[in-house]
């Protein structure tokens, strides 16, 4: 029963032991203790204003690539926009020197023919001209081979002559 009623010693005993450790702790634990927990608060303050600040500037780089993609891909369509209008101007150039080319090279063959066609018809006529000269020739030869023949004939020039 001593237990469930302790007696006066007992409980002043007890109590100077408390209130002993209760200053030995007070003087030598309580100040360090607290100073280690207010530390420990601080560090952990610390850590979580350092985490805010490594979210916003997180939130920072994110909107900051967000728009460095954004720029990228507005180089690369005005890039490919202006690589396809040297094409197009490129294969308009191309065409337009083609039929130029294409022009030129009608126009000296229609030059190459008109000459060939002339050179053909001045060779024709060359030949049709020492044809009839030859002809005559041998006409007037054949005409003319006997004297009487060769008179008839002059007087036949003449009579032509005359009536031109």
């Amino acid at each position: 029963m001593e237990l469930v009623s302790p007696g006066i010693g007992l409980i002043f005993w007890m109590t100077l032991s408390f209130g002993i450790v209760i200053w030995l702790l007070g003087k030598y634990a309580w100040n360090p203790i607290m100073k280690s927990l207010h530390e420990r608060e601080e560090s952990i303050d610390k850590a979580l204003h350092e985490a805010d600040l490594a979210r916003k500037q997180m939130e920072d780089l994110k909107a900051s690539n967000e728009e460095l993609l954004k720029e990228a891909k507005e180089e690369r369509d005005e890039i490919l926009k202006q690589a396809r209008e040297i094409k197009e101007k490129l294969i308009e150039d191309a065409r337009i020197k083609a039929s130029e080319e294409a022009g030129r090279i009608v126009e000296s063959a229609k030059e190459a023919i008109e000459n060939e066609k002339m050179a053909a018809m001045t060779e024709l006529k060359n030949e049709v001209a020492g044809l009839s000269i030859e002809i005559a020739e041998k006409l007037l030869e054949r005409e003319l081979s006997d004297k009487k023949r060769q008179k008839e004939y002059v007087e036949q020039l003449i009579k032509k002559a005359k009536l031109n």
